[in-house]
């Protein structure tokens, strides 16, 4: 048997995890898909939330200046306006399809308020750990219009590539970002109705499947809306819509930093002790200092 006739391995499932409704910064309204307990299961990512409400009861009241410590935050707005402000003076606003990615680094103060009192806001957040070598880096930002964004129309599906490099139906397909040590792929995916999409990952990665409209089939798994799945470490991911509509659902994948992981809050932390100094420095202004 030649190598281009041997069976193709995929991905087996390892959990699956039903987004739950959670309240953050001022009363917020969002779903927290995963963060918390037994953070190493999805090393090294760290969070994912989705916002979205059409109520403005469930968004006006934002995310008031608060602070971060020790991983990056990346924001992908799908629909609305959020104006991001923080200690270094930095003001952004994102708007439909745009992307923030913040690196905390050493400290970072900032808030994230919307700026609209009507209609929809939707989005997601994820949050990407950092090594122990990198936690205490300078702050950083960088916010990207969703038109500079990398879109790709491959048979059968479109994605928007945030981050990372993959190949598909022999093309390789590069996002905006590229990060050493964690090497993260994010990628939004549109799948028609009857499609199936193959996508090889580096073995030993973290792999993670959000479906956020439509039904989703892969490893022996239906996936419907809300619901995320976490994937083994071996094989390629293979996503099939065998619906009669269009399927979006994210792709998380990473390379795992098997590092200690102690988070308190907006701190993220290798030990208490560091968690400790994070305190101390927020609390007597020194979090931010150079």
């Amino acid at each position: 048997m030649t190598l281009e006739e041997a069976p193709m391995s995929i991905r087996k499932p390892l959990e699956r995890i039903i987004a739950r409704p959670a309240s953050d910064g001022a009363g917020v309204k969002l779903l927290r898909v995963f963060g918390g307990a037994q953070p190493e299961r999805f090393d090294p990512f760290l969070m994912l939330d989705e916002f979205g409400s059409a109520e403005a009861s469930d968004y006006i009241g934002g995310f008031p200046p608060h602070p971060h410590r020790g991983f990056e935050t990346i924001t992908y707005m799908l629909r609305g306006k959020m104006e991001h402000r923080d200690h270094m003076g930095n003001v952004g606003l994102l708007q439909d399809g745009d992307v923030q990615w913040m690196t905390a680094g050493r400290g970072v103060i900032h808030s994230e308020m919307p700026r609209q009192t009507e209609g929809q806001m939707r989005g997601f957040q994820v949050w990407l750990n950092l090594p122990a070598s990198s936690k205490m880096t300078p702050a950083h930002y960088e916010d990207v219009p969703g038109a500079k964004l990398p879109v790709y129309q491959v048979p059968g599906a479109r994605i928007t590539a945030i981050a990372g490099t993959a190949q598909v139906a022999g093309e390789t397909l590069s996002g905006y970002f590229e990060r050493p040590d964690t090497l993260p792929l994010y990628w939004d995916v549109h799948l028609q109705a009857g499609a199936e999409l193959t996508l090889p990952l580096p073995e030993g990665f973290t792999v993670l499947v959000y479906a956020y409209e439509g039904v989703l089939d892969l490893a022996e798994t239906q996936l419907k809306r809300q619901q995320l799945l976490r994937l083994g470490g071996e094989g390629d991911l293979v996503v099939a819509n065998r619906s009669g509509e269009e399927a979006r659902f994210l792709v998380l994948a990473g390379k795992p930093l098997k590092e200690p992981i102690v988070q308190y809050g907006p701190f993220v932390m290798n030990t208490h002790e560091e968690i400790e100094q994070a305190l101390t420095d927020y609390r007597n202004g020194t979090l931010t200092a150079a």
